[in-house]
This record gives structure tokens, C-alpha cells and sequence, in this order.
């Protein structure tokens, strides 16, 4: 079933929440608890004898504690992992997760994982944790992609939020090409960031050696296809943080319910 489209994120949010109003003296839930709430609610997807992609992220952490849980409990078997960050490896080794990679297993049955924008169609925005070419390498190599939120990640349009939509590139000239970024999208009002580590004030450094630089749009940048490849196009880019047409399956989290939405 096609996923019908969300419209403005006042609407998305409305739209999304299928349960009846709460009581007064209904606790408010925290976002973290929205977020294991929406985690808990993919882990339903898992099957035994699955092949899975496990995400980086507060949100995708709730799902990998839970996978290990069911493993333990016996309700879960031969289940593989394929983390997407050296953060990951480390959670699902210490939950007893088995793991592997995409050279033995280069088809997933399913990836579960959070993201940092959502527009009205699906498409995401990822890496403000810093792992999107491990991500987009292995949510694009599963049947069923699942994304997980809380619905403070609903946005009109990627960069809706005023927060970062990341780039990997190499450390090699970084500033001639966060130069280039920023001019692609000047019309956008485009403002591009070296990130730093806030510990150091050092440049922040991915699991693959390379840098990130942080763009921040005042408008919508348009047709995402064309602004990804233009950023493709870029000698020094690695990869950009937009997940277009990969999600399959989104999972919301609210003050007022839990809605799941399948997209064709």
C-alpha cells in the first residue's frame, strides 16, 4: 500500500496520531521514551533467521537492546547483525548478537534505524551521529528498510529543521570543498560547517578516517535527486546524509499514539 503523502509537519503530526486525545492526568512522555516506544514497535518486523541491519543512534539503540533481549529469552534465533558503526559492533557484541558483514552477506532481510529529518515523503536525512556511509552502504542493500522516530523528526522539507544535513568528504583541501558545498546551494541560503569534536574543538573524524562537514539551508533546496548528485559530483565528497526512496516502512512515536506507515 502506497503511503499516502503527510503534508506540513502540523499536519504530519496530527495526521500520524491515531489514538485518542490523553487524559489529564496522563504523564507526558519524554522523547526517549517516545523513541523506545517507536524501537520497540520495528522489532516486531524481526523473524528468526533473519539477516539484519543494525543502525547508530539513540533510537536505533533501543531496538538492538531489544533484539538481544528476545535472543536471550529464546524468542529470537539465528538471527545476524550487520552493524553500521563501530558503536553498534560494540552494543550487539556485548547483547550476544551475532555478526557479520556485507562481503558474506551482501542481501539483509531488514534494517532497522532511526533518522534525524523526515519530509512528507519518506525521504530522511542521516549522519548528525556521524555514521552515514556505513548506513546508506547497508540500508541499501536490505528488502525492507524500517525508520524509526519520535515526531519531532517530521519536517516539511529535508532541512525543515534548521539543523545539519551532513557530507562525509576526505580530510585532503576540506575547506576548498565545504567552499564548493556551500556554494551549490547559495540560494538556499547555505551555510556549511567543518562539525568538531566538543570535547577538543578537533575536527570530528568518521569510523572511515574521513571528515563531516554540517550544511544548514534557510529554504527548501528543491529537487533532492539533483542536489545529491551535484553533491556527488564533487571531487572530495564521499557521501551526503540524504536517504532518498530507501525507507520502506516509517514508524512514529507521539504524545498521542504509535502509527505505522508502509510505503510501496
Amino acid at each position: 500500500m502506497a503511503m499516502a503523502y503527510l503534508g506540513s509537519k502540523k499536519a504530519n503530526a496530527a495526521a500520524l496520531m491515531s489514538s485518542p486525545s490523553p487524559s489529564p492526568h496522563q504523564r507526558i512522555l519524554t522523547q526517549d521514551e517516545l523513541k523506545k516506544i517507536a524501537a520497540y514497535k520495528a522489532v516486531e518486523f524481526v523473524e528468526s533467521g533473519m539477516v539484519l541491519g543494525l543502525g547508530t543512534g539513540s533510537t536505533a539503540k533501543h531496538a538492538i537492546d531489544r533484539i538481544g533481549e528476545l535472543l536471550q529469552q529464546g524468542k529470537l534465533s539465528n538471527i545476524v547483525g550487520i552493524p553500521t558503526s563501530t558503536m553498534t559492533h560494540e552494543q550487539a557484541l556485548s547483547l550476544g548478537i551475532p555478526l557479520s558483514d556485507l562481503d558474506n552477506h551482501p542481501v539483509l532481510d531488514l534494517a532497522i534505524d532511526g533518522a534525524d529529518e523526515v519530509d512528507p515523503d519518506m525521504n530522511l536525512v542521516k549522519g548528525r551521529g556521524g555514521s552515514l556511509l556505513r548506513e546508506k552502504m547497508i540500508e541499501g542493500c536490505c528488502k525492507k528498510f524500517v525508520v524509526i522516530v519520535d515526531e519531532s523528526k517530521l519536517v516539511d522539507y529535508v532541512g525543515g529543521s534548521g539543523l545539519a544535513m551532513p557530507v562525509e568528504i576526505v580530510p585532503f583541501c576540506w575547506k576548498f570543498t565545504a567552499q564548493k558545498l556551500q556554494s551549490l546551494f547559495e540560494e538556499a541560503g547555505c551555510v556549511a560547517k567543518l562539525r568538531t569534536s566538543p570535547e577538543n574543538g578537533k575536527p570530528f573524524v568518521t569510523d572511515n578516517g574521513n571528515f563531516i562537514i554540517d550544511l544548514y539551508f534557510k529554504k527548501d533546496i528543491g529537487d533532492l535527486k539533483a542536489a545529491g548528485d551535484a553533491i556527488l559530483r564533487l571531487a572530495g565528497v564521499v557521501e551526503h546524509g540524504m536517504f532518498l526512496d530507501m525507507a520502506t516502512t516509517l514508524i512514529v512515536a507521539g504524545e498521542l499514539g504509535v502509527t505505522v506507515r508502509h510505503k510501496c
